[in-house]
This record gives C-alpha cells, structure tokens and sequence, in this order.
C-alpha cells in the first residue's frame, strides 16, 4: 500500500515562482474544463484570465523558450557517448525541438490572441467585481452558459488552444527540474531545520515531502546561500505554533 504523503515545494527564484502558478492554474484549468457544470466552466474562464495575467510578463516566452533550448543542447552533447540509449537520446532532443518549435510560432505574450475577442474581454472586466458577472449585467454570457455542456466545452478548449504550447513547454521543464533533486532523509532538531548550500551550484526548486497525517505544516525560505524550514502546526483556532519537537522528512534539492 502506497502511505499518503503531502508534497511541498519552495521556489528559489521569480522564474520558476512563475513556472509552478502557471502549472498550478493549467491544471486546475484542465479540472474545470472536463466538468458539464456552468458554474465550473465560469471558473474556467476565470482561471484563464488568470493564466493571462500570470503570462502577461515580457520576457515569460524568451524564459521558457531559453531554458527548452539549454536542455536541448545538454542532451545534444550525450550524442554518441556509448554508455547513453541513443534512441531514447534522440526522443529526448526531438521533445524539447517540438516544444520550442510550437511555443516559438506563437506570435506575442500567451494568451495575446485572446484580447482581440471582444466579447471574452467584457467578461474579463467584469469578472474582477464581486457578482459582476450577473445575467443582468451579461446576459450574452448567461446565455452562453445555458448552452448544452458540449458546446460551452468546445468553446473553452477553442480558448485554451493558443496557449498549450507554453502550458506544454513548462510541464516538460519542471518535469527535468524536479527529476534532478535525489530526495534524502533529513531531521528538524526541535522543529528547525537550516542547511548551507553548495557554493558554485544554483538551486532552482526545494521539494518537500511530509507523511500526510503528522500535522506539521512547513514554513521555507531560502536563498542561494542556504534553506531554513520551520515546523508549524495548527491549533484549533487556526493559529501556526512552534512543532518544538523533532521531525524527520524527506527532502530535494532540484537544479
């Protein structure tokens, strides 16, 4: 029997802060999408909004389309080493070539072809009020609502469209990222746990994983220097307090 666990993860930097909210929002995009629901397609849209908010950085495209062409040419140089599967090589190189491929023929940021519906646009703006989103305030898009499950599911996955390729692109990369960190075994000395980091090696993701039902909750920080996880647990008003006792969990340092 698998034990339940609780998996966190701690960004080291804004870029890949960025990549995991825009993988947190893809996937819940994706939930909602496959609903029949309208209340769950109305929080499809809004959560595309979301991704276009997120993705609205100027040099969000440049980042991925960098760090899709750095693995790439990693796993070039492995061409022709005998202890590697060349096929599997090949796979590899040819994944990240499809990746880049299909993320550099998107002209602009994500979601940018988006903004020229203008009707997706009205509900954009109102979705940002509290209940703006009334039928009396959009009844277009109340109406929109009223339609048969299929036909609102279509629609969405037409909108989505435009932004797989980016949504692929950093699913691939956080895939290589997080196979990086060999997770080990490590203990919190009354609740504290502090590590010095490499120096000459960055850090990009701090992964860690906790038995689901021990209670303790993990506040983390860290810069290129060291990481520092305190153990909290909740009491029943819902306030954090000191763990104060020794806890032992896994941990993974991903580059």
């Amino acid at each position: 029997m698998i034990r339940p666990v609780i998996l966190y993860e701690y960004p080291f930097n804004e870029r890949i802060r960025t990549y995991l909210r825009l993988e947190h929002l893809f996937q819940r995009l994706q939930v909602l999408v496959d609903r029949d629901e309208a209340r769950d397609h109305h929080y499809a849209l809004v959560t595309l909004f979301e991704i276009m908010d997120v993705g609205a950085r100027a040099d969000l495209k440049s980042d991925v389309l960098r760090d899709l062409d750095k693995h790439r040419q990693q796993f070039q140089n492995f061409r022709g080493n005998s202890q590697i599967d060349q096929r599997v090589l090949e796979e590899s190189i040819g994944k990240f070539e499809r990746h880049f491929s299909a993320l550099n023929a998107i002209s602009g940021k994500a979601g940018q072809s988006l903004t020229e519906n203008e009707w997706l646009m009205s509900i954009r703006s109102r979705s940002g009020i509290p209940g703006g989103t009334c039928s009396f305030d959009l009844p277009s898009y109340f109406a929109w609502q009223q339609q048969p499950p299929i036909t609102r599911r279509d629609s969405l996955q037409q909108w989505v469209q435009p932004l797989l390729p980016l949504a692929g692109s950093i699913a691939l990369l956080l895939q290589m990222l997080r196979d990086s960190g060999t997770p080990q075994k490590v203990i919190a000395p009354n609740g504290v746990f502090q590590q010095n980091l490499p120096q000459g090696r960055t850090f990009n993701l701090l992964r860690l994983c906790l038995d689901e039902p021990s209670g303790f909750i993990p506040e983390i920080s860290g810069n290129r220097l060291m990481v520092s996880v305190r153990f909290m647990r909740m009491d029943e008003r819902q306030h954090l307090t000191p763990a104060g006792s020794d806890f032992s969990f896994e941990m993974a340092l991903c580059s």
